[in-house]
């Protein structure tokens, strides 16, 4: 099956090193540099599934979660947090603000496909 999943991360680089893993399986990827975009995509778009990065300008990984949580139309989406920060404090928040998954930098590409392909579908249920 085919997934709308959108990566929202500052990082050119990693934006395209996600859209090539992710594509792999035929999944249309939307990719956005910063928190902002993220939620201007979100006005008019129910993506399967997001990539949000921690650390990003505008508005962060964590804020952007907490806000699509709260939204009756988006809160079956699953939310994966990308983050280098391996930590309590990290998880605990990751947490609070509802997040599906947290995902570790670097990336393992056949293991981040799994997972996202995994948490789409137990959401579907």
């Amino acid at each position: 099956m085919v997934y709308t999943i959108l990566v929202a991360d500052d990082e050119p680089a990693i934006r395209t090193m996600l859209e090539v893993i992710l594509s792999a399986d035929g999944h249309d990827i939307v990719t956005v540099p910063d928190g902002r975009a993220a939620l201007d995509y979100l006005r008019e778009h129910t993506p399967d599934a997001m990539l949000l990065d921690v650390k990003m300008p505008h508005m962060d990984g964590f804020e952007i979660c907490s806000r699509v949580k709260r939204i009756k139309r988006l809160r079956s989406t699953a939310v994966l947090l990308l983050t280098g920060f391996d930590d309590d404090q990290t998880r605990d928040h990751a947490k609070l603000v509802g997040a599906d998954d947290l995902v570790y930098k670097p990336l393992s590409g056949k293991n981040l496909r799994g997972r996202v392909n995994q948490l789409i579908e137990a959401r579907r249920r």
